[in-house]
């Protein structure tokens, strides 16, 4: 692992002779070789390991019908047409607080996680070890498992260690380029751009993003790994505010494990723990720490150690659980000779955590439920503020931008209130007077209308009332503007 280590000389700065300088200040990383583990934990991350990434790769091949000109998938981030798509709910950029509000959701979601079962977002889900526990299987199904891959390693070059080594990272780049290639079926028409991929015809971001996520995905799996959770990611020192001594944590049972060190079958297991100190836990841990230390920054809660610990407890005759989910109170009560606490789910963090995610969750629900399908907004003209007529009366000019959020086209229903008198006219419109008049609005359309409105000139600085009106389903907004006129 690489650590900052900087020596200081008692010498330095009191008049004795000056050290030399030291060129190398951090640590060399060494190598982790993570040893394939077996059990149930091992199981647990090749099914999530499987399902997310079906997840990842599949669902932007899934289809939902949309309406004619509007693309039939399910999930998807149009930028061209400044709208989201998951599946039957559609996002615009007016609607974007729901986007912060589930942003909100999945922080809290996490935060209520740790608090519950520890860091087991990190060990199972998060992209970095999804990604590098798929990188480890390749490497091992190349190299072999971690005694094998150390003495390829150390081993001269050949021609097995070539092709071993070539094979190996053609497959890590080979999934690199899937995942940049999947990234990008986001935010374009999957079988559009697929198809225009290779003939140049898809967009110039699509091949950026593409090759960015390329890179990335083939050195943070490939071969920074443990450094990505250790020193890039913020999380490891964020959770540890979000946890308590209550909280599940993949533990060490030390007042069970010590005193360790190696046994004969001939020896006794009284005044002795169950460590054997095999270092089967350290051996799979894919950072490459020692749980026996305790609580550490690095470790991600994988549980592949009580995989390896538990195999070797069956094997040797003692019962399993000497690295298992426990909390920090029980551990100590065991060490103390008392009866350890009952695991308790309500506490008042995880309450609060719950009640805020239900709120909020609620209050996402009933905005989705009665969000409005028409929306209209009146933009005044500046310059000129307003005109006088030949006749006295004094114009004023708006632009009425009227939005239709469903795959169906509308016919919207104007009307201008607030000024005895006024009479509008909409600009390539037969309309004139004050009576309401009926816009065609496109499907999943924005169309903008020229609206100039009359009024006597002793109407001064008012404010007019514009209503519209979905003529079908009665659905209505209501938008103010001022009116100017002369002092």
């Amino acid at each position: 692992m690489g650590q900052t280590t900087l020596n200081i000389h008692p010498s330095a700065g009191s008049g004795g002779p000056t050290p030399p300088p030291h060129k190398d200040l951090y640590a060399k990383r060494e190598q982790i070789y993570p040893k394939l583990a077996h059990g149930k934990f091992r199981l647990v991350k090749w099914v999530v390991m499987a399902v997310t990434l079906g997840v990842y790769y599949l669902l932007p091949w899934v289809r939902w019908d949309r309406g004619e000109g509007i693309p039939d998938q399910a999930v998807l981030a149009d930028f061209q047409s400044e709208k989201f798509y998951f599946f039957f709910i559609e996002i615009w950029p007016q609607d974007i607080h729901f986007l912060a509000g589930l942003l909100i959701l999945a922080a809290l979601g996490l935060f209520l996680v740790t608090s519950l079962l520890g860091r087991v977002w990190c060990g199972y889900t998060c992209p970095q070890t999804v990604w590098t526990d798929l990188y480890i299987w390749v490497e091992r199904a190349f190299e072999g498992d971690r005694a094998a891959r150390m003495r390829l390693d150390k081993g001269k070059w050949t021609f097995n260690k070539a092709w071993r080594k070539l094979g190996k990272h053609t497959i890590w780049l080979i999934i690199a380029f899937w995942t940049g290639g999947a990234f990008i079926l986001y935010w374009h028409d999957a079988p559009m751009v697929a198809q225009g991929w290779f003939t140049g015809e898809a967009p110039l971001s699509a091949y950026w993003f593409a090759g960015l996520l390329t890179l990335t995905t083939y050195f943070l799996a490939g071969w920074m790994r443990e450094q990505v959770c250790t020193y890039m990611c913020p999380w490891p020192r964020i959770q540890a505010a979000l946890t308590d001594e209550h909280a599940l944590n993949v533990t060490y049972r030390y007042d069970r494990g010590e005193p360790r060190g190696p046994k004969r079958k001939s020896e006794s297991w009284d005044e002795r723990g169950d460590c054997i100190d095999c270092d089967q836990c350290v051996q799979v841990c894919p950072v490459g720490i020692d749980i026996r230390n305790g609580s550490q920054l690095e470790c991600i809660h994988c549980a592949l150690c009580i995989d390896a610990c538990d195999q070797m407890m069956t094997k040797i005759g003692r019962p399993t659980g000497l690295i298992a989910y426990d909390t920090d109170v029980a551990v100590a009560a065991r060490a103390a000779h008392q009866t350890p606490p009952r695991y308790r789910i309500l506490r008042s963090r995880t309450v609060l955590y719950t009640v805020l995610i239900s709120a909020i969750g609620v209050l996402m629900i009933w905005g989705l439920a009665t969000k409005a399908t028409i929306e209209a907004n009146v933009l005044k003209d500046r310059s000129p503020p307003f005109v006088q007529l030949s006749d006295g009366n004094i114009q004023n000019g708006y632009t009425l931008k009227l939005v239709n959020k469903i795959s169906e086209p509308r016919t919207m229903q104007v009307s201008i209130t607030g000024i005895e008198g006024l009479s509008y006219s909409v600009i390539g419109m037969e309309h004139e007077g004050a009576e309401p008049i009926e816009l065609p609005v496109e499907a999943h359309g924005v169309d903008r209308y020229r609206i100039l409105i009359s009024a006597p000139a002793g109407a001064g600085q008012r404010q007019v009332t514009i209503t519209v009106k979905d003529t079908e389903t009665g659905e209505t907004d209501t938008n103010r503007a001022s009116f100017r006129g002369p002092n």
